[in-house]
Parts: structure tokens; C-alpha cells; sequence
């Protein structure tokens, strides 16, 4: 699973840090920004704005797209070919 967050429509709540500060930051801008081994992503509407989630945080990073109020985390779930 990768996510990624369009920063046009985040409103700064910081409900996606609460949820999952493992993957999710917020910085000086107000706006939160995925992160990847401790460093925000930040290029838009590019692939490297995507950040692999760990399988021990997906359900938290689940919850935080729920809950975020400018419906601006997106998911990408990896599908596997059955042989």
C-alpha cells in the first residue's frame, strides 16, 4: 500500500498526524506531507510524493484518510496476480 496527500486540498487539521505520525508530518507551511524514512514528500502530482506504508501502520493510515476533513489522502492498494 502507498499514499499520498494532494497539499491544494489539505485544510492543516493535523488529524492524519494524530492518526499515524509514522507516515503522516505537518510543517511550518500548516500543510501536511507524507513522509519516507523520516523525510517529507513533497513533490506534486509526481511519484515521489508516494510513500510505502508498513504493514503494522495501514489500518492507521486507513483511519486518517477517513477522518480527514479535505478528503486529501489518497491510497494505493498493490494488487497481487493470482499465477
Amino acid at each position: 500500500m502507498r499514499v499520498w496527500i494532494d497539499q491544494d486540498l489539505c485544510t492543516g487539521d493535523g488529524l492524519c498526524v494524530d492518526h499515524c505520525p509514522d507516515v503522516f508530518m505537518q510543517l511550518e507551511d500548516g500543510i501536511a506531507y507524507v513522509v519516507q524514512d523520516a523525510q517529507p514528500l513533497n513533490d506534486p502530482g509526481g511519484s515521489g510524493s508516494l510513500a510505502d506504508v508498513d504493514f503494522r501502520v495501514r489500518q492507521s493510515v486507513i483511519n486518517a484518510a477517513v477522518a480527514c476533513p479535505g478528503e486529501c489522502i489518497f491510497i494505493e492498494a498493490e494488487h497481487v496476480s493470482a499465477a
